[in-house]
């Protein structure tokens, strides 16, 4: 086996391999490069560590799904540990704790457990509204806050403040640090050099050690703070339905088993909260760029929903075109374009290429979602592109976005309904345009954006107002309330 080749790829140099290669801010767009170059299967090495990279959904499907019992594994990196984050249940090994903390996602997140979550969902997104009616220019923290509020709420029961709540902020301030810390380049250097790890924090070279210092003393909190909360409220008869006060009532008492749940909830709100808020931002951007695609959405809200309520999850059937600009939404930019990486459990011969044991997988969403056989003028925000001829939607889902095999998002039931209301409540209340400067021009955008593991429009400047007149607070205030 270890005779055949491996995938082609750009030579790598002696010792750094191809890491001064890749893109420290779009390694997705550097792997997207190679795959014009080299073909959708591509190999590069990143110092010891050797990285396959899956620039097609076809081959991301053969391996990742169809041959999913040798490709489930995760990277085991130092910095995972050495950040705190050992415990995560998107960076477990495949094996029995991974297991376990799938079955307990199963449980609270399944399609049709998920259903039980839709008012809640709807009431923090119109609380969402309500703060973005009150201070606009905050945009970016309302909807992390909603975001954050949401699978808080399903995860431990825990209703935050509609602003600047402390357990809010621990959640923001960890999933900050981790996404900048676990790239899979940067974390192939600790690998390779794990000598690095044993550096003291004041040494020239070694900020990563404050950053790790930090980062383990933020996570602990968000890991025990919230479980602690769920744990008293259900001592008080006080506990909201949630996936951890449902498992402990349910379940007898097992130290292991119980910390394998404050383990997989923890996960679960700092990877979700991530996402969402910034698949919002994506959309404001969208909205920013295209008025045109905005007002077509908003026409369609008006025509199904009018302007006396606001939409409902029974709405979504009815607003296909509001279908579509999800889709394109995710599409669009997807926010976490390279995934989370799996690895090889043992060494695999793929359409004549070796991939050997321990190698890093990574699947290209990027490069998914910009093909331009499937997608054309990728860079375009066009949902139009999700309709077949006779006006119908396509079955293009963009499940894409949510991983593949048996280490996909357990959560993307939830997910996705999150970021629909968000989309649809945003679109029916308020217009999204550019600002003026003090003399009525245009202000002009060059968007930029966050780099990690997750990325997102970094906030700039524009004007989210209400789309029509009569439309103030009292009036937002009495539309919601006929939700309660």
């Amino acid at each position: 086996m270890a005779k055949m080749p491996m995938p082609p790829g750009p030579r790598p140099w002696p010792i750094v391999g191809n890491m001064f290669s890749i893109s420290p801010n779009e390694p997705w767009v550097t792997y997207m490069q190679w795959g014009k170059i080299y073909g959708d299967l591509v190999h590069c090495r990143v110092l010891t560590r050797d990285i396959i990279i899956l620039n097609s959904e076809r081959l991301t499907k053969a391996l990742l799904e169809r041959r999913s019992y040798n490709y489930s594994d995760r990277p085991q990196h130092i910095s995972n540990h050495l950040f705190g984050w050992g415990f995560n249940s998107l960076f477990l090994a495949y094996g029995d704790e991974w297991r376990l903390h799938r079955r307990l996602f199963h449980q609270a997140f399944r399609a049709e457990a998920s259903l039980t979550y839709r008012p809640m969902q709807l009431s923090k997104v119109h609380q969402m509204l309500l703060n973005l009616f009150e201070t606009p220019e905050d945009y970016s923290e309302h909807m992390q806050t909603c975001s954050t509020a949401i699978i808080m709420a399903a995860t431990y029961g825990y209703d935050p403040s509609p602003r600047h709540d402390p357990l809010v902020t621990i959640v923001e301030r960890s999933v900050d640090m981790i996404v900048k810390a676990l790239r899979p380049e940067v974390a192939s250097i600790l690998d390779a050099l794990p000598f690095l790890r044993h550096l003291p924090s004041w040494f020239p070279g070694a900020g990563f050690q404050r950053d790790a210092i930090e980062c383990r003393k933020v996570t602990a909190e968000m890991v025990e703070l919230p479980f602690k909360y769920t744990k008293s409220s259900l001592t008080a008869g006080t506990a909201a339905p949630s996936m951890v006060s449902d498992i402990l009532s349910r379940e007898k008492e097992d130290d292991s088993h119980e910390l394998a749940l404050k383990h997989a909830s923890a996960t679960a709100y700092g990877a979700a909260s991530e996402s969402s808020a910034s698949t919002f931002q994506v959309f404001v951007l969208a909205m920013f760029e295209h008025p045109e695609i905005q007002r077509k959405a908003q026409e369609e809200i008006d025509l199904v929903v009018g302007r006396d309520r606001l939409p409902d999850f029974s709405d979504r059937p009815s607003l296909p075109y509001v279908e579509a600009l999800v889709r394109e939404t995710l599409r669009w930019f997807p926010v976490v374009p390279l995934g989370l990486p799996h690895a090889t459990t043992e060494s695999d011969i793929f359409e004549g290429y070796y991939i050997p044991k321990g190698a890093l997988v990574i699947a290209n969403i990027w490069a998914i979602t910009h093909n331009e056989d499937k997608y054309p003028n990728p860079s375009e925000f066009r949902p139009e592109r999700f309709f077949l001829p006779d006006g119908k939607l396509n079955d293009d889902t963009m499940g894409v976005i949510f991983g593949f095999g048996r280490r996909n998002c357990v959560g993307r039931y939830v997910a996705d309904a999150s970021i629909w209301a968000g989309i649809v409540s945003m679109l029916a209340v308020f217009s999204i345009r550019k600002a003026k400067d003090e003399l009525g021009r245009d202000i002009e955008v060059e968007p930029e954006w966050s780099t990690g593991l997750a990325i997102r429009p970094r906030p700039f400047k524009c004007c989210i107002e209400p789309r029509y007149p009569e439309l103030d607070s009292e009036r937002l205030t009495q539309m919601i309330q006929t939700f309660c």
